[in-house]
């Protein structure tokens, strides 16, 4: 027998009402949680901490690859369309490409971080659309991906929300300039962070030396696509020395300390024309606060290839001024521990 609640009325409260339990048992706290880890990593913002996933964000299986998707390799599954409101994503861009054409990627194939700077091929009912992978989509499990409204549009009606696509990372894209390096606010000679931008394929590893001599140093990616030291490389010139996945080698030379300004380099990632000098940077304008959008996505999973290394080496050092609109980002983020 009930009584018009949640269970019979001979039960005790905490029978009868299940929801209300639920709710007393934290799910609001759980709730808030999610939503504001969803927000921050849309809005290109560097979690402080790094927490087991809540309930509601794609979790990641144990034993999962982490890795952009494979060039190469088609996979399939479905896409959705955000809006990133001009905004660079997780990925810490000082915008969205001109083209407003961009993709967010879960968890799995965000590979914290591995994927950004990628090019994808995305094919639905409509055509084929490359898009730049840019941001996370924390809730997306594998095989969910998430176009910009500009994107999606070129592959299907935006009317109908979700469409079933395949997709392929995109080996050695076309580059539209050379290399480009921004170092993050609150750098110093202690405490070095450096995001690289440009370079086509997803990034394998960067190294930094002062000046001309002594020994590379491993850079440690950050989820947010920032490179650090968390020790500094010295107060600079730098030689910054980038490889991608398929095995192009570059470096370039006299990379100042100059937080929150883009300095572009002469040396592309492949492709000629891979001259290592650095031109001097302009001066950083405001940029909006990044604004996140709800939505939904999808993904695959990867490997990368590899392929013969080129090197460019440069020695020449920075010369004028580089009028590239550079946008500030966050400060450094906090470290844990």
């Amino acid at each position: 027998m009930t009584d018009g609640t949640d269970g019979p009325a001979d039960q005790t409260p905490a029978q009868r009402f299940p929801l209300r339990r639920w709710l007393a048992g934290g799910a609001v706290a759980t709730l808030a949680t999610v939503l504001g880890l969803s927000l921050a990593l849309r809005s290109g913002a560097a979690p402080a901490c790094a927490a087991p996933p809540p309930p509601g964000v794609a979790p990641v299986a144990d034993g999962a690859l982490l890795a952009p998707p494979a060039a190469g390799t088609l996979h399939k599954g479905k896409a959705t369309f955000y809006d990133s409101k001009g905004a660079g994503g997780n990925c810490s861009y000082p915008a969205a490409p001109a083209d407003r054409r961009y993709v967010a990627l879960g968890p799995t194939e965000y590979a914290d971080g591995a994927a950004c700077g990628g090019y994808l091929d995305v094919t639905g009912p409509k055509g084929t659309v490359r898009v730049m992978v840019m941001d996370q989509c924390p809730e997306c499990a594998p095989g969910h991906i998430d176009l910009s409204r500009e994107a999606f549009a070129r592959i299907a009606d935006p009317v109908q929300g979700i469409v079933n696509v395949s997709y392929r990372l995109v080996a050695d894209p076309p580059l539209s300039g050379p290399l480009t390096f921004r170092i993050k606010e609150g750098a110093s000679q202690r405490w070095f962070a450096v995001l690289v931008a440009g370079h086509g394929n997803p990034l394998r590893s960067v190294e930094v030396r002062q000046g001309g001599s002594g020994q590379w140093r491993a850079a440690t990616r950050e989820s947010y696509n920032y490179w650090l030291i968390d020790s500094g490389a010295g107060p600079g010139p730098y030689q910054i020395r980038v490889t991608d996945t398929r095995g192009h080698r570059v470096t370039a030379t006299g990379i100042k300390m100059a937080p929150g300004q883009v300095q572009r380099s002469s040396v592309r990632m492949y492709g000629g024309g891979s001259s290592g000098s650095v031109t001097s940077t302009g001066t950083p304008s405001a940029r909006p606060k990044p604004s996140a959008s709800a939505s939904t996505r999808a993904s695959a999973r990867p490997t990368p290839s590899a392929a013969v290394t080129v090197e460019a080496t440069a020695s020449a050092e920075p010369t004028a001024v580089d009028a590239l609109a550079a946008e500030p980002l966050a400060a450094p983020s906090p470290r844990c521990g």
